[in-house]
């Protein structure tokens, strides 16, 4: 998983699906991506997280074979 910082536009929705992935900078109210490979149990949240951001910031990534 990737975010792209320059396309972001601070509007929240991926820190507010997924808490446990996402976080937004206290400074300027971009993305900080918390898991570049979240756990099994958050994938879920991570991938609606990334269906939903208005800017396209977030790149999803396969995992790789053989992890979670």
């Amino acid at each position: 998983m990737r975010v792209d910082r320059e396309r972001c536009i601070g509007a929240g929705m991926c820190a507010m699906t997924a808490p446990e992935v996402f976080d937004q900078d206290e400074d300027d109210g971009l993305v900080l991506l918390l898991h570049a490979e979240p756990p099994t149990a958050h994938r879920a949240a991570a991938q609606l997280a990334a269906g939903v951001r208005p800017s396209g910031a977030i790149t999803l990534d396969e995992p790789e074979s053989g992890r979670s």
